[in-house]
Formats: C-alpha cells, structure tokens, sequence
C-alpha cells in the first residue's frame, strides 16, 4: 500500500522516529534511545488481534519478539543505567511455577497467558513475579580450557581455595616440578600431597626420588604420606636411594607387625638380623627372635604339662608375642624352682635379657605373693654377710615389698616383719597406721617416748585386746622416761 504525499508529510512530521543524521551525539547512546521508542511504539495497549500475524522487526532487521533480540535488549537494558523510566527487575519476591501467569514466548511479546497485552513497564512492576533473560550457557570446553591454561600459581591457588583445577596440562618435568615448588612455597601439606600424589602417578620413582632429595619439606611429606597409605616396600626403596639405611631397616622390621603365624613370624626376624641396624637397635632385634624363639619352645612344652601347679592354676592365656616382664612373671609363677640350664627358668630369662635386679625382684614378689608362698617371697630378702649372718635387703624398698603383700592379702605378721624393716621411723609409723599393724605402732611410740600419742592411740583400740593391755603397761612403766 502506497501512502499520498500529504499523508507522508504528517507521517514524517509527527513520528518521533528520525532520519539517520550527522551529529555530535554518541552512537552507542543514540543507539540505545531509538532501542527505547522501538519497544514503546510496538508494544501498545490497543493492539487488535488481527494484528498478531503481523510480523514487527527492529531497526537492526531482527523480528521483534525473538529470543536473539530480547537478550540484546535485556543487556541494553542494564548498560543503560542512566535510563530512569526504563523498568528493572524486582527480585526481591519469590515466584513459584505454578503461579507464573507468563509463558516463555508471551514474555518476548509482552503478552499474558490469558490473552491480554501489557507493557514492559506493568509486566515487570508485578511484584509477585520474577522474570528472567534466557541465560546462554558457556560450553564445557570452555571451562576445561580454562582451567588446563592456568599456570603453576594459579593451579596452586585454586586448590587452597577449593575451586575445580586440573593437573594433567603439566606434562614435562620442568612444569611438574615448578608445580611442585609452587605448592611447597604456600606451606599447605593438603596441596603439597596432592601435587605428590600426581607426581608419583605420572613419573618414574628414579626421577621422583632424584629430585625429592633436593626438596627437603617435600620429602618429608611424601615420607609421611608413604606411611599412612601402607606402601612398605616403596619407601624403603625411597629412604635406601636417600641413604637412609638404619629407618630402612626400621621400616622392613616393622613388617613382622602384619604376619600372624608365629614360626614364620619368627623367621622373618632371624632374616632381619642381618639388616643395617644401629647398635642399640640391633640389640632389641636380636632380643626379640630370642625371645620369640623361647615363647615358643615354652608354649609348646606348657600344653602338654600335667604339673600340680598348672591344674591348680590354669593358664588363661598363651604366652606368645608377650612382652619380656609377661614372659619372666609367667615363668616366676609356673617355673619357679626349675634349674637355671631351662630356658623356662626365671634366672636363665633374667641371665639372657639382662633384666635387672630391681625388675627382677618386684616380678618375682608379685608372682609368689600371689601365690601365697610367703618363704619365696622370704627368699628373695635373704643376704648373708662374710660371717654367715643371714639379713633381709631390699633393692626396691621394704614401704613398696609390704605394699605389695598387703595387696595380695598377706598376713598380718608377714606385714608387721617387713614393715619393722623400714628404715626411717616416720615412714614406718605411717605405713603402719595405714595397714594397722598395731605392734609396731606401739613400739614405734615407744622408742619415740612419746607418751600423749601412745594414750590417743590406745583410746581407738578395744579395751580386752592385747594391744590395749600392751599399751597400759607401758604407761606405767616407770623404766620409761617419756618426753611428754
């Protein structure tokens, strides 16, 4: 349809649309503004509905009402902050599906679900919906890309932070070990093994060990992380290649921890014997084969012996793989009195382990006392001088012998014995008072002369006991000259 010349001029005239001109003013705002009446020349209430199959374009050619135009218009939108009367989005309020009354194309058409048109301006002044732009995704390869770029810095900064990073881009050794001095130089152990882990996924452990011994922190880590996860063998190839022999050998000792069986337990500690141990290491090396090797010939003969003792006692547990006090109290209980040629006797344990004589007899005491076999407990005290003179001595003190006693329910005149034997009198009176030994109380408050504590002590004792008429007779004895 062809307009008349008059009908152009007012066309023309009245428009706010105007013809492309020279002017000083910027495009990207010119561009903006003639965006603005586009979309309020379009979008009007009046609209007929025959007027739907009418097709609107932009003044850059797109048909108006596509998703390719609306996202340019949206981001128009927000670059044209200065714009007062062009409407933002509220997102404040929630919206729900079900309760949205726009589809996605009526959005773009500025038009309701229910067939009514409405402006930009009231469609989105609804406080209880929310609208959005479709958001374009970038494409995975894009993310991917970005991260395999990163350099050794950023990679590293990424993982303290906990953002996605990527090791796989670092495929030459000068790049895996600027990663790996980047992590030790932020000092986080959680990076540090990681960067390891890779590490030792992806190099030769020749290279790997090569270049950890001039890495000092970490080689320690990856010592450590060795260790935990259980990889025996590999470390102690990393500390024999550090020269480390003595914490190699340590390592592979360490081994018999996982074998069971106790005679290959056993082997497996003779073939460590010939390890580059320390001299003190060495020895407790050797202590325990023998040891073991013992327990076992002991064990052995044990389950078949019909000895009084064992019937009397039954054992309640086997004495294999237990420690060397276990194994000499075991012997001091059910071996006793054998010869000392035995392997099960108590002086052939304490003549092959060097056990001293304190431990020795504080084991041995406890085991006889149990038994309440107080003449071998007797024997352990029982010293003579160069004159024949037998006299009871104590390398333990005699206060810890009759701690010992009273614990496994000694009589009382084995207790009164071995407490007169303490040497200081304030010791004496006080362990006598704990465990009532009331005959060497009484003496003791003698040879001190003190009379008041002798009267207030026999106050708390019965009246036709001995010890009270014990007491009586001492305060009227004139021979006495007492202190108070």
């Amino acid at each position: 349809m062809t307009r008349a010349k008059p009908e152009d001029d007012e066309y023309w005239n009245s428009s706010k649309f105007k013809a492309f001109t020279f002017d000083d003013e910027d495009d990207e705002f010119s561009r903006l503004k003639e965006s603005k009446r586009a979309v309020n020349s379009i979008l009007v209430d009046d609209y007929d509905d025959d007027e739907d199959d009418v097709e609107r374009v932009s003044w850059t050619g797109e048909p108006v009402g596509s998703i390719s135009w609306s996202v340019k218009e949206t981001a128009s939108s927000i670059r044209s902050g200065s714009e007062q009367s062009f409407p933002k989005i509220d997102t404040t309020p929630s919206l729900s599906k079900q309760g949205s009354g726009y589809s996605l194309s009526s959005l773009f058409k500025a038009r309701s679900k229910t067939g009514a048109f409405q402006s930009f301006s009231e469609s989105f002044s609804d406080t209880s919906t929310r609208t959005y732009a479709p958001e374009l995704r970038k494409p995975r390869s894009d993310g991917k890309d970005f991260v395999s770029d990163l350099s050794p810095e950023e990679t590293v900064r990424r993982m303290q932070k906990g953002r996605a990073f990527s090791l796989e881009k670092f495929r030459s050794l000068q790049d895996k070990l600027l990663l790996l001095d980047e992590a030790v130089a932020v000092y986080d152990g959680n990076v540090i093994t990681a960067v390891l882990i890779y590490l030792k996924r992806s190099l030769s452990k020749e290279i790997l060990f090569r270049e950890l011994m001039a890495r000092d922190v970490a080689l320690r880590h990856y010592v450590h992380y060795l260790k935990e996860i259980g990889e025996q063998k590999l470390l102690v190839e990393l500390l024999k290649a550090l020269g480390r022999t003595e914490d190699m050998a340590l390592i592979q000792y360490k081994e018999h921890l996982n074998i069971k069986d106790e005679g290959r337990r056993r082997d497996f500690l003779k073939s460590c014997l010939s390890l580059p141990f320390s001299h003190d290491d060495a020895t407790h090396v050797q202590d325990h084969y023998t040891l073991l090797e013992r327990q076992i010939i002991i064990e052995a003969s044990d389950k078949k012996a019909d000895a009084e003792i064992f019937k009397k006692f039954p054992r309640k547990a086997s004495i294999l793989n237990m420690p060397i006090i276990t194994t000499l109290y075991y012997s001091c209980f059910y071996h006793y009195g054998e010869s000392e040629g035995t392997f099960s006797s108590p002086s052939n344990i304490r003549k092959t382990f060097r056990i001293s004589e304190k431990q020795f007899i504080l084991t041995a005491l406890g085991a006889r006392a149990k038994l309440k076999l107080w003449f071998d407990v007797d024997s352990l005290f029982n010293t003579k001088n160069w004159l024949g003179y037998t006299k009871k001595r104590s390398p333990i003190g005699f206060h810890r012998v009759v701690d010992i006693l009273q614990k496994n329910s000694a009589p009382v005149q084995v207790l009164q014995e071995y407490v007169n034997l303490i040497d200081d009198p304030e010791l004496k009176l006080s362990v006598a008072l704990k465990y009532k030994c009331h005959d060497v109380i009484i003496n003791t408050y003698r040879d001190l002369k003190d009379r008041q504590q002798l009267i207030v002590y026999g106050e708390k004792l019965e009246r036709d006991s001995v010890e009270y008429r014990k007491i009586q007779e001492l305060l009227n004895s004139g021979q006495i000259r007492w202190k108070n």
